[in-house]
């Protein structure tokens, strides 16, 4: 092989070395325990609940035995999250950042933000 040939297959190898190192923090990134402050933009609906959920491989997965989380985290932070509560059902969506987060959510009758800490 040339020294040009030789040239150009390193540089290619160097640049997908690059392109790997710069992809996105993968979605354990967020893997640990959060505290999920949920507040109601309808002064009719309850406001100011503090729930704790987990995230595990990017998986949401919480249970305290009044309430149940499930979702997923991608690997830019972006979150889906289902709560369900006995017969009340409510999405959430937003974004994650490696300590904090927020979004909106979304119930049958109500609907708010969320703010998140990484505890």
């Amino acid at each position: 092989m040339g020294s040009f040939r030789k040239a150009v297959v390193i540089t290619r190898l160097l640049l997908l070395a690059g392109i790997s190192a710069a992809t996105p923090a993968s979605a354990a990134t967020f893997d640990g325990a959060w505290t999920v402050q949920i507040a109601s933009s309808n002064g009719a609906c309850p406001s100011g609940a503090t729930l704790s959920i987990g995230i595990s491989n990017g998986q949401v997965a919480s249970s305290n035995g009044s309430f149940s989380a499930s979702g997923h985290v991608a690997e830019a932070g972006n979150i889906s999250v289902t709560l369900n509560d006995g017969v009340k059902r409510a999405v959430g969506f937003g974004r994650l950042t490696g300590t904090s987060g927020s979004g909106t959510w979304r119930g049958a009758m109500c609907s708010g933000t969320w703010t998140a800490q990484r505890i």
